[in-house]
């Protein structure tokens, strides 16, 4: 289990991902997800997570620029994921995609890059584009997002290379046990997007409860708590004393109890699309 902010965990194929970083879903292109970012490695952020449909790699590459010359942390202490979108997942358009993600974010390569969404009849050919950039050692690492159990059986029915990472909604309120033993059978890793629900859990007295008694935050417990799972966590902030915050969770433990408790508020409850329904 991760003892601090640079700890990693080693995915499947050797490579080392940071257990904790920053999400920037919903962020506008700008000078504030300039700061945040650059704030973000400044406090020891190393893992900065985006995608194509966000809109704002840009500026993600521009606060990375930034932040490697305010601190000296090299590119290759870094970890910068993006997603190619639902409508490039076709094998020439999934090349074209990461291209077009590298020059906005002005990075010679990525460590990860993820199909976002799996798009019924294109993933697979997507999936062909990202094992041809994994195998010319143009991105460190290659993965999914959204993916449910049938879907990564399906792909790996087909596939040269299993998935590395499978980023998915994760939260005390969607706990998806099944997809998390599967992943850890399958050593696939998975990382929580939206583990905060976006807020919906913050008021949560049971939650509360057990993080006044470590003198914690709620959005610091469930955190710890995916860490405890051995899930990945991309908490999204721009304000700096909360990218602070989320990243103060290697000084407590939660007990058991406490983690049986959190798992108990699971109600399959998604805040975003349901992956088997969603309208591409």
């Amino acid at each position: 289990m991760s003892k601090n902010l640079q700890d990693t965990v080693t995915l499947h194929n050797g490579i080392n991902m940071p257990w904790l970083g920053l999400g920037v879903f919903k962020v506008e292109e700008g000078p504030e997800l300039v700061q945040a970012v650059t704030s973000a490695i400044a406090h020891g952020y190393r893992s900065i997570d985006t995608a194509a449909i966000y809109e704002n790699e840009s500026s993600v590459g521009q606060g990375i620029r930034e932040a490697m010359l305010e601190t000296k942390v090299s590119r290759e202490d870094l970890f910068v994921t993006s997603k190619v979108w639902n409508a490039d997942l076709g094998y020439e358009s999934t090349l074209a995609a990461y291209e077009a993600s590298l020059e906005k974010l002005g990075l010679e390569y990525l460590d990860l890059y993820l199909i976002h969404w799996p798009v019924h009849g294109k993933y697979k050919e997507g999936w062909r584009a990202l094992e041809t950039l994994y195998q010319e050692g143009r991105v460190k690492a290659i993965g999914v997002s959204n993916f449910q159990i049938h879907h990564l059986e399906d792909l790996m029915k087909d596939a040269v290379i299993k998935p590395m990472i499978n980023q998915v909604e994760f939260h005390p309120r969607l706990t998806q046990k099944e997809l998390l033993r599967f992943s850890k059978e399958q050593g696939i890793q998975l990382e929580a997007w939206s583990p905060l629900m976006q807020g919906g859990l913050l008021d949560n007295p049971m939650l509360k409860e057990i993080a006044a008694k470590y003198g914690k935050s709620v959005a610091q417990v469930i955190l710890r708590w995916d860490l405890q799972h051995g899930v990945i966590t991309i908490p999204k902030s721009t304000k700096e004393h909360r990218i602070i915050e989320n990243a103060a969770l290697f000084d407590f433990e939660l007990t058991q109890e406490d983690i049986d408790q959190i798992d108990e508020l699971n109600q399959n409850l998604r805040v975003g699309p349901d992956p088997d329904n969603f309208d591409f």
